[in-house]
């Protein structure tokens, strides 16, 4: 299938690692131009070396800007480095941040603030800027890549979970706020994926429940009727469809990739 991505520009936050570099590298094997950006430059270099290795012919593609997205002003500062680089933003995929897994015994006051500025700060302050650009524009795709603890509540994920559970609030009300602009706007909630994430999560089921972070993950497992933990290039490889053309008519969806784990139809 032809997804027309050659030459779009398309900016990734939090590109760096797990599912951000996963779809890093199949809009570059697209023929993407692709703008990273990531709190670390060092990560952010080490992303560009393992992607042009990866993907042949890629390095006049990428390119890098460190800042945090917790801070509107390095989101205004990255936005302009990228369109500096490689022009208007075509796509905007936000993978940025990620609240901590904590087990509820442990939650105070500080871990529900850290949480909505590590996940729901960091996509907002970035999808504001490029979505208005793209309404003036008269077009654009953005897809947040969120999550599955957004749905159903988790005790070791409540404020991450409530995080979620707002962006995938405000990813409807952008699709429908800007989709007489041009815009699209999607959500892709993946539930547990072998990323280096998902160690910290099975760290805090493990400490929740009292047993080892081995018997965590294959607790996780069974409980995927596909029978096996997602990978991230599974989850790129929807935020690449939701991002072309071929998904020209499709906006305002909240995707689950949990594998069936929480069956359910809303």
């Amino acid at each position: 299938m032809e997804l027309n991505l050659k030459d779009k520009h398309v900016l990734i936050t939090g590109g760096s690692k797990g599912i951000g570099y996963a779809c890093a590298a199949a809009f570059l094997a697209e023929g993407a131009r692709v703008s990273l950006v990531s709190r670390s430059l060092e990560h952010l270099e080490a992303a560009r070396q393992r992607l042009g290795a990866a993907v042949a012919g890629s390095q006049d593609r990428i390119h890098l800007h460190a800042a945090d997205l917790q801070d509107p002003q390095g989101a205004s500062a990255a936005l302009a480095s990228a369109e500096a680089a490689f022009g208007a933003v075509d796509v905007l995929v936000n993978s940025a941040g990620a609240a901590r897994r904590t087990p509820p015994e442990e939650l105070n006051a500080q871990a529900w603030h850290d949480a909505m500025n590590a996940k729901f700060f960091t996509y907002v302050h970035m999808l504001d800027l490029v979505v208005k650009k793209m309404g003036a524009r008269g077009q654009g795709a953005i897809v947040n890549v969120v999550g599955a603890g957004g749905k159903v509540a988790s005790p070791i994920h409540m404020p991450g979970g409530a995080a979620n559970a707002a962006l995938m609030l405000v990813s409807a009300g952008m699709a429908a706020a800007y989709g007489p602009m041009g815009v699209r706007v999607n959500a892709v909630n993946p539930g547990a994926t072998h990323t280096e994430r998902l160690q910290s999560g099975m760290q805090a089921t493990a400490r929740m429940l009292h047993i080892s972070e081995e018997e965590a993950l294959a607790q996780a497992t069974r409980k995927v009727p596909l029978g096996r933990l997602a990978r991230p290039e599974e989850v790129a490889d929807v935020v690449l469809f939701l991002a072309s053309g071929r998904a020209s008519y499709v906006t305002g969806v909240v995707l689950t990739m949990d594998g069936a784990a929480t069956p359910m139809v809303v």
